[in-house]
């Protein structure tokens, strides 16, 4: 197993954001891991019932758990009789259970990456049951996933993209949105049921419909959003997943699509991230494009205050004048709080492709923004080594984790930051 390290941010307070010495920790990779590409697309978890436990998942098939707040990890592999392909998405719910999200491509008895799989775990230690799964249509393949919770009664929604065969180019074959719902913790799944009412190409490309994410209203109401060829686009269901709107919601387009071009970054998308403020009910969506030109990428968010029915325009999330690109952007808000953080990938203040990690944060419900620089040092990641679709980040009563993977000579690394509210307070006052 590797060490630990840990690392402080010099102090300084540049035009562009602040930075602090928010304390740096290097996951450790699993002594199993048989990936080329291992620890990256992470996604982060905190446990509502004991904020200092966390677990982390990432590519391909990699799990992590802290019991002291992310100063320590430890680290396995996750097996299957399904098989683990990837696209880890881990959840804590209400009752303290560990749940992780993944591909599957079942040797012996399916089809390459025909069913989402969720193993579900009473205990931290990563002891996980073989899993259940969403039914698999045929030969059809299910990819990019997420799942959130309904406080109010504890069921899971689970929402993806399915390719009637992917990356075909025949205008026949399609990609829709789906979902797919859990009332006893994972055990069993509903049938999938489309809830795109417009499709997309099988290319995995801008004209593709992805990045569904789901989120819960206070009163229950389960809202969806993703991008394709119609750009951002939301719809809704107040009955529990049974009936969604007959025609989608546009939020706003994506300018350049959502596949982006980053310099020295193997591929780069900015799939969306749709969150609702449990304290307001107000919605938000996160993204990334380049309205400003492709040589200068940015991060956005857009609110809606009435259930989705209309949006704002797109509010820019980074706070620098800089023209360079930000990238890999991920939402969440604190539950207890209701700030909003957002965390991506950064080159406002380096050279060439050197990227850095910033944090963005509003305590004002996303009318402003305040930016702060996470990583101690850039790194300069190769455009010939895969690294993943996005960062991610778990927020809990002012305890606040992002989680990002950096490259130093092809070699890639994981790392959480350990940063408190009350840290970002004095940092401001």
């Amino acid at each position: 197993m590797m060490n630990l390290f840990f690392r402080g941010i010099c102090l300084s307070i540049p035009f562009f954001g602040l930075s602090q010495h928010f304390k740096e920790v290097q996951i450790p990779k699993p002594d199993s891991a048989t990936y080329s590409y291992a620890q990256v697309e992470p996604s982060i978890a905190i446990n509502p019932l004991k904020p200092k436990e966390m677990i982390a998942g990432t590519v391909m098939d990699d799990y992590y758990y802290s019991t002291n707040g992310g100063r320590k990890w430890k680290s396995k592999t996750l097996r299957s009789k399904y098989g683990v392909n990837g696209d880890p998405v881990m959840h804590i719910d209400q009752k303290g259970r560990y749940y992780y999200f993944h591909l599957a491509s079942p040797k012996t008895f399916g089809h390459h990456l025909d069913r989402i799989v969720c193993q579900s775990s009473s205990t931290i230690e990563g002891d996980f049951n073989q899993g259940s799964y969403t039914a698999p249509e045929g030969v059809k393949v299910q990819d990019k996933h997420w799942v959130t919770e309904n406080s109010l009664n504890g069921e899971l929604y689970l929402t993806w993209t399915q390719f009637d065969a992917y990356l075909s180019e025949k205008p026949g074959d399609s990609s829709h949105i789906m979902f797919a719902k859990s009332s006893d913790q994972g055990e069993t799944w509903s049938a999938p049921k489309r809830i795109s009412q417009r499709g997309g190409d099988c290319l995995d490309d801008d004209n593709t419909v992805e990045g569904a994410v789901p989120a819960v209203g206070p009163d229950g109401t389960i809202y969806v959003a993703w991008t394709g060829p119609n750009g951002l686009v939301f719809t809704k269901s107040t009955d529990g997943g049974e009936t969604w709107l007959e025609k989608e919601i546009d939020v706003a387009q994506q300018v350049e699509g959502w596949t982006l071009t980053i310099p020295g970054i193997y591929r780069a998308n900015g799939l969306p991230i749709l969150r609702c403020n449990p304290k307001t009910g107000d919605l938000f969506l996160n993204w990334a494009d380049q309205r400003n030109g492709t040589g200068d990428t940015d991060i956005w968010i857009s609110k809606s205050s009435d259930s989705g029915e209309t949006w704002s325009d797109p509010i820019k999330v980074n706070q620098d004048e800089s023209k360079r690109h930000q990238f890999f952007t991920w939402l969440s808000i604190d539950p207890i709080t209701g700030y909003l953080y957002v965390v991506y990938y950064d080159r406002r203040s380096t050279e060439g492709n050197a990227t850095d990690v910033y944090l963005s944060v509003s305590k004002d419900n996303g009318d402003s923004f305040t930016d702060y620089k996470v990583s101690s040092s850039s790194f300069v990641p190769d455009d010939k080594v895969f690294f993943g679709d996005y960062t991610n980040i778990a927020v809990y009563d002012g305890v606040i984790r992002p989680v990002w993977s950096r490259m130093d000579e092809k070699e890639i690394s994981l790392w959480v930051a350990l940063i408190s509210q009350k840290q970002l307070d004095k940092i401001n006052k």
